[in-house]
C-alpha cells in the first residue's frame, strides 16, 4: 500500500504540473498576514476646510520647517483636522477678523499621538540640533522636558487645539523652506528670521522661548497689540489661551477631554464627516 500511495502522489503532482504548463496558470503564495487597520477619527471631526474655506493652512509637520527638522509621523497631508465644535468657532473668529481686514493661519490642529511619540523621540537624540539656531537658540536641548517644551501628550491631540496666528490681507504668500539654509532665531526682529506673511507678534511660531509667553513684558508695542487681537478674537467663541505659546489655543467645553487620537492627519480619516 505505501508503493501505491507513493505513485498516487506523485501521479497528482505530475498532473498538476502538466495543468499549469497547458494553462500558464499561477499558484498564488498564502496571503500575508494582514496589517492593523489605521485608526479612524470618530464622526465629531471634520477637515476644518469644510466649515470655512477662507482661513489659511500652513500645516508646519508636515515639512521640513520645524523644530525637528523634518516631516512629522502622522502627518499624510497638509490638512487641519478638528473637533465639529472647534472648526465652527473659529469659523465664526475668523467672520469677524474678515471684516477688520485680517484672516486666521493655521500652523496645527488636530495631532496624532504618533506625532508627539516623534517629537519625545527627538528630544531625547541630544546628537540632532539640526534646527537649534531658529527655534530653540537659547534652550539646552537636554532641557526641553523640564522647561515644558516637549510632553508625552499633548492637547492637540484631543482634536480641540490648534495653534494659528492672524495675517492682514491681501495676504502674501510665505516662501518655501529649503532645507539646510541658513538659519535666524526665532526672536530676531521680523525683516531678519524666516518670511512668514503673519503680523509680527514678535517671535516666530514654535519658539522655544520665553519671549513667546503671551502677556511677556518685552513684546510690547504693534507686536502686542496683534497678540491681544488675536487672543480677543478667540476667546470671544470660546478659545483659551496657553500663556506660554501666543499661538496655542483650546477650545472649551472640549468634546473629547480625556482621549489622546492617533489616526492620522489625511482626507481619509474625516472623508464624508
Amino acid at each position: 500500500m505505501t508503493g501505491l500511495a507513493t505513485a498516487l502522489r506523485t501521479l497528482a503532482v505530475t498532473a498538476a504540473a502538466g495543468l499549469l504548463a497547458v494553462t500558464g496558470a499561477v499558484v498564488a503564495p498564502a496571503p500575508p498576514a494582514s496589517a492593523a487597520p489605521e485608526p479612524e477619527a470618530p464622526r465629531e471631526f471634520v477637515a476644518l476646510s469644510s466649515v470655512d474655506r477662507t482661513i489659511l493652512q500652513e500645516m508646519r509637520y508636515t515639512t521640513a520647517h520645524n523644530f525637528v527638522g523634518e516631516p512629522v509621523d502622522g502627518y499624510r497631508q497638509p490638512l487641519c483636522i478638528l473637533t465639529r465644535p472647534a472648526a465652527e468657532a473659529l469659523h465664526r473668529a475668523q467672520l469677524r477678523l474678515l471684516a477688520r481686514g485680517y484672516t486666521l493661519k493655521v500652523y496645527d490642529c488636530y495631532r496624532p499621538q504618533r506625532a508627539v511619540d516623534h517629537f519625545v523621540r527627538w528630544a531625547r537624540d541630544l546628537e540632532d540640533e539640526r534646527m537649534k539656531e531658529e527655534f530653540y537658540p537659547l534652550v539646552d536641548k537636554s532641557r526641553l522636558f523640564a522647561d515644558g517644551y516637549i510632553a508625552e501628550k499633548s492637547g492637540h491631540s484631543r482634536g480641540s487645539t490648534v495653534d494659528l496666528t492672524i495675517v492682514r490681507l491681501p495676504a502674501v504668500r510665505t516662501r518655501a523652506y529649503v532645507p539646510g539654509e541658513e538659519l535666524v532665531e526665532c526672536w530676531a526682529p521680523r525683516e531678519e528670521r524666516f518670511p512668514d506673511n503673519s503680523v509680527d507678534m514678535g517671535t516666530g511660531y514654535d519658539c522655544f522661548d520665553t519671549r513667546s509667553h503671551t502677556d511677556d513684558p518685552r513684546i510690547q508695542g504693534a507686536q502686542r497689540a496683534n497678540r491681544q487681537l488675536l487672543k480677543g478674537a478667540l476667546a470671544a467663541q470660546g478659545f483659551v489661551n496657553l500663556p506660554e505659546e501666543w499661538w496655542h489655543f483650546t477650545f472649551r467645553p472640549e468634546p473629547f477631554p480625556d482621549t489622546f487620537f492617533d489616526f492620522p492627519v489625511a482626507r481619509r480619516s474625516v472623508a464624508g464627516h
